[in-house]
């Protein structure tokens, strides 16, 4: 994968590439990135760009011996003017070949596993076909998307266990057998749990020429004795505008709704994707419907209203929610600025009217909570008691002027 593969983020790859031009690269890096921002594929394009036999001015140590400067700073000579000029990897010389197909044997990887069966204690090395593939049709897909691809059971939950700890730090300690360097690219750390401890020592204090990287979209969630060891890396949302040229380029998705799901999307590709799979829906109509029992009709409609989304799926339930926090979101640009450039003239008409009935305040609980709800629907919450709660809540945020606060 070369830089050129992955969506926007100039700034990123040329920040990335300056790292290593310079001799400013840490033993251990952290790219934090919100899902859908594309961190795993720079990850993966960084590796590639380091490895690359025309980049780096190096053959592979298969065919030569020779070793140049550490990328890493301990020697002050400057690398190759010849890497200095060079901002992506060729992607034809063999080094490159075997990063892109993700069987570089210097480019590990590690990541969520889950349990088949009672008493096993899974690797990322038993699940790496199923890594390779996820990656080629899933580049910007998340946890649950790689969770439901290897799961056998419904509660399969996805973990980075003490035996991959293990088997990182027996990896690691073995010589490079192409590259000058060797690679390790950790994925979702977040389900890394204790056990992460193990891999302070050689976090730390590496073997030579060993990199880290650590892929994240939660800070909080990854172990903060390891958070201390990394070389931050943060990867911005993406840009409205990369994402609809991206849908139109790649996924071919017609330039209309390209442009509104860009819109939508929040700078997350992956919720893009998903959007364009549900473009057609009338969220619209369901959310005036909703609106209209929880404000006029009542009970029974509210109930059969719920009923109705109830049956739509997880995913159709987060779009539902997407869309109607970004028609709020709209809705106070409209209020506070004048105008808006992201809405088509229905949404328009409906944010007038939303503004009528509730004030900024109430339009910021109601982001909150739509928020909070999308969370809980991604952790398998039961979606009729959810919507149930949800329509009480936004009947006493509007009609009562009640913000909830949650501790």
């Amino acid at each position: 994968m070369q830089f050129a593969d992955i969506i926007g983020q100039a700034e990123v790859k040329k920040d990335l590439a300056e790292l290593v031009q310079h001799n400013r690269l840490s033993h251990a890096l952290l790219f934090l990135g919100k899902e859908g921002s594309g961190s795993l594929s720079l990850a993966i394009a960084f590796t590639q760009y380091i490895v690359c036999e025309k980049v780096n001015g190096r053959q592979s140590m298969v065919n030569s011996q020779q070793s140049g400067p550490s990328l890493f700073g301990e020697e002050p000579e400057p690398l190759t003017s010849k890497f200095e000029s060079s901002t992506d990897s060729c992607g034809v010389c063999s080094a490159c070949i075997k990063a892109a197909q993700l069987v570089h044997p210097d480019i590990h990887f590690s990541y969520p596993t889950v349990t088949k069966k009672p008493g096993e204690k899974p690797i990322a090395t038993d699940f790496i076909t199923d890594w390779r593939d996820f990656i080629n049709h899933s580049p910007y897909g998340n946890a649950y998307d790689w969770i439901e691809q290897i799961k056998e059971k419904e509660n399969s939950q996805g973990k980075i266990t003490a035996e991959e700890c293990n088997d990182i730090i027996r990896k690691l300690s073995l010589k490079s057998f192409e590259s000058e360097y060797k690679f390790l690219i950790m994925w979702m750390p977040e389900m890394l749990g204790a056990e992460g401890n193990k891999l302070l020592k050689l976090i730390e204090e590496p073997p030579p020429n060993t990199l880290f990287i650590l892929v994240a979209e939660n800070e909080a969630q990854v172990l903060q004795t390891i958070v201390s060891r990394c070389q931050l890396v943060k990867i911005p949302a993406l840009e409205t505008n990369n994402i609809e040229e991206a849908l139109i380029s790649r996924n071919k998705t017609e330039p209309a709704i390209a442009k509104q799901v860009a819109a939508l999307s929040d700078g997350n590709y992956r919720e893009a994707l998903q959007l364009v799979q549900h473009a057609e829906e009338d969220w619209q109509s369901l959310l005036r419907e909703w609106l209209n029992a929880i404000l006029k009709t009542g009970p029974v409609a509210q109930t059969k209203w719920v009923e109705e989304i109830s049956r739509l799926g997880r995913e159709k339930q987060k779009q539902f929610l997407r869309y109607f926090n970004h028609l709020l979101e709209e809705a106070i640009h409209l209020r506070i600025i004048g105008e808006s450039h992201n809405m088509g003239e229905k949404e328009r008409d409906f944010a007038e009217k939303f503004n009528k009935i509730a004030g900024i305040e109430q339009q910021q609980a109601i982001i909150e909570e739509l928020d909070r709800a999308s969370y809980y629907i991604e952790r398998n919450a039961h979606g009729k008691m959810l919507f149930h709660a949800l329509t009480i809540k936004l009947y006493h945020i509007i009609q009562d002027k009640i913000v909830f606060l949650v501790e």
